[in-house]
């Protein structure tokens, strides 16, 4: 089997039709071997099927109930070979690639050249934009710190998004179009390096949907690899496609922040601190249940 470029791996939940324009787009790209993984998670609108009837260059794998957004991705990411023991024949790179963008025909070539110009990038992600133009504030982040998270919060983050303490949650004080090195970029378009997923593992399935790719950065930059924020490849992202469907995706958001907390920061926060996020983000999670469950 020849040895592609790029695996990409793109999980859906009832997107068909941005599916479709997502995988025609990323099939259009030029000057880059491709291999394109899609997981349907258990979707009602006839995704998978569409897949399989318009794009059988495309392997798929149909869910039967809905696994969450790390597990499909890394089911995703075994098939194309990546893993702690990747195949030789796995892509240099992986793509995580959310169903609600369209990828320009330039686009992975480019992001591709500029990781291989950076030997110790394991994770590049592009310029992602709204389809209103504006920027997708996720495309570009610092970890969330308790400090970073009580200024999000707290809403100091948007009353001084210029400032470099107050303004880390989105980088919002960086120029939206300078290259950077950053603590992570987000999973709607995420390519990462081969040898970086072979360190560090696969994504932690113990998120549902959120915090996983923040998780993954975490981990990659911890192991002394960097992350860059690319902004010289613009690609356009719907956003939510997936997550306005599902009344879980603000509690899951909220867990993640808890699970992603005690995983990395809990050990050295002071206990007083520590009951204190716990307690908020309980609070908050309680809060997003009660009303998801209002609203089913």
């Amino acid at each position: 089997m020849e040895r592609a470029d790029v695996g990409v791996v793109i999980v859906t939940f009832n997107t068909c039709a941005l599916l479709r324009r997502c995988l025609i787009s990323v099939l259009e790209s030029e000057g880059v071997a491709l291999r394109v993984c899609v997981v349907d998670n258990a979707s009602a609108d006839g995704s998978a099927a569409m897949v399989a009837a318009e794009f059988p260059q495309v392997e798929l794998i149909a869910n039967s109930t809905n696994v969450g957004y790390p597990a499909a991705n890394n089911q995703g990411l075994r098939l194309l070979g990546f893993g702690a023991d990747p195949s030789e024949w796995a892509p240099r790179y992986a793509l995580l690639l959310n169903a609600d963008t369209e990828v320009p025909a330039d686009a992975l070539p480019r992001v591709v050249a500029f990781a291989d110009d950076h030997a110790k990038a394991a994770a590049v992600g592009p310029r992602l934009v709204r389809p209103d133009g504006s920027l997708d504030l996720a495309c570009r982040r610092s970890f969330p710190t308790p400090a970073v998270s009580a200024f999000r919060i707290l809403g100091l983050s948007k009353v001084f998004p210029r400032s470099r303490v107050f303004g880390r949650y989105n980088l919002t004080y960086l120029p939206e179009d300078e290259t950077a090195d950053v603590d992570a970029v987000v999973g709607a378009f995420m390519l990462v390096r081969g040898e970086a997923i072979a360190e560090v593992g696969l994504l932690d399935e113990s998120f549902f949907m959120y915090g996983e790719d923040l998780d993954w950065a975490f981990r990659m930059k911890a192991a002394g690899w960097r992350v860059y924020y690319y902004p010289k490849v613009t690609v356009l992202h719907v956003k939510r496609a997936s997550s306005r469907q599902n009344p879980r995706a603000q509690v899951e958001f909220w867990r993640s922040m808890e699970i992603f907390y005690k995983k990395h920061y809990a050990a050295e926060t002071p206990r007083w601190l520590h009951l204190l996020i716990v307690g908020t983000v309980r609070l908050q999670t309680q809060a997003m249940r009660w009303l998801a469950s209002v609203r089913a």
